[in-house]
């Protein structure tokens, strides 16, 4: 007998529509902070939905309930349309240095023993 791994946010989505986003009355781990999100606020309610991730570096990421629902509404309408970004099929020429650069230094310079 195989047991099925049932996740009540797919599960709602698949019988009632999209599952709801997360509230602050929710069980969820709420915090005082600022919200990272479209809204701006500076002390609000708000829930850590992840890192953000920038030039190799991470910070905890946290919005607000209106935000998050906001982008809840964004995640199902992008998934709803398969959307895609939109490549540009006309082409844009670009200018390109006709100099050639110089050749730079070794990366490591030969040890005199081992020079002729």
């Amino acid at each position: 007998m195989l047991n099925h791994l049932v996740i009540s946010g797919i599960a709602a989505y698949t019988h009632e529509g999209l599952p709801t986003p997360a509230q602050t009355d929710d069980s969820n781990t709420w915090v005082d902070g600022v919200c990272w999100l479209y809204c701006g606020q500076r002390r609000t309610r708000v829930l850590w939905i992840g890192p953000a991730s920038v030039a190799g570096m991470q910070a905890p990421m946290f919005a607000c309930s209106p935000c998050i629902s906001e982008l809840h509404e964004r995640v199902w309408q992008s998934i709803r349309l398969r959307d895609e970004p939109h490549r540009n099929s006309t082409r844009t020429r670009i200018e390109v240095d006709d100099h050639p650069r110089p050749h730079g230094g070794r990366h490591r310079a030969r040890s005199s023993s081992l020079r002729a």
